[in-house]
């Protein structure tokens, strides 16, 4: 079965660039002359998924204006994008739960908008397809972090069996870094079998009181097997101020319309 279906949870509050996102939701936020969300939706189509999914709240009804009302974006997309409402912030892994219906029991992947990945061709998610289709089986994107920084990401154990994919054995959600069973941090992109479901569902609350896809996924081992894949690309967390600016200049730099006049400028604020 291929992969025709992506899931963006977009229904967060974006409490780290307030007041900006008061109204404004932060995946709307532009990076150069497009918001997060489109640069997210346009790796998902280059990877042949056919229907997106977006779990949004009511305070976000501009995301689905952006798709509904921009006559330039692709015609294709505007017949095949449904939204799901999320009642109440209660983490990723409710976010992915509020999509089941939507999704059936087909494998399906989901799209993190705030983890831009550039890779200058493919896409992050068009490589994980591309695994899918050998080995049938849930697959997550690992980046290897600061080990400093393990607090903030789920991480995996995992054992290598191929060039960048790793099976894994474990998940550990945010743990400190003198406990991390390693650096590799599950970023925003997976392909997941529908069996998550289920887990999801009887899940109880866990890091930050939440609801997590992580201790989804970790159930999910005891049952399938689930990959780790070191992607090819750079990612840029925009959830984060720092990671924000750095996606904006990284893709400003590759307009040719700006590129020249901006090297101009960070020239001329080193000498300064």
């Amino acid at each position: 079965m291929i992969i025709q279906k992506a899931v963006f949870p977009v229904a967060g509050l974006g409490t780290r660039f307030l007041p900006a996102t008061k109204v404004i939701p932060k995946e709307m936020l532009p990076i150069v002359d497009k918001p997060i969300i489109q640069y997210a939706t346009e790796e998902a189509i280059n990877a042949g998924i056919k229907e997106l999914i977006f779990v949004i709240s009511k305070k976000k009804m501009s995301i689905r204006d952006h798709y509904s009302e921009a006559i330039e974006l692709n015609a294709e997309l505007l017949k095949k994008e449904k939204h799901v409402d999320q009642p109440q912030a209660l983490g990723l892994g409710h976010a992915v739960l509020c999509a089941r219906e939507l999704v059936g029991n087909e494998p399906f992947a989901v799209v993190l908008p705030d983890d831009m990945i550039d890779d200058n061709s493919r896409g992050c998610l068009s490589q994980m397809v591309n695994l899918y289709q050998q080995y049938k089986t849930s697959i997550v994107a690992v980046e290897n972090i600061d080990p400093l920084e393990t607090d903030k990401y789920g991480i995996v154990s995992a054992e290598p069996i191929a060039n960048s994919l790793h099976k894994i054995f474990d998940l550990v959600e945010k743990p400190s870094p003198k406990v991390s069973p390693s650096t590799m941090a599950v970023v925003g992109r997976y392909i997941l079998t529908s069996s998550i479901f289920n887990l999801l569902e009887n899940l109880e609350k866990g890091a930050d009181g939440e609801i997590q896809l992580t201790d989804g996924i970790k159930k999910i081992l005891e049952m399938e097997t689930v990959m780790a894949y070191e992607f090819s690309g750079k990612r840029y967390d925009c959830g984060s101020k720092l990671g924000y600016l750095k996606a904006n200049l990284n893709y400003a730099l590759k307009d040719p319309d700006i590129r020249a006049d901006l090297l101009t400028h960070i020239a001329k604020l080193k000498a300064s």
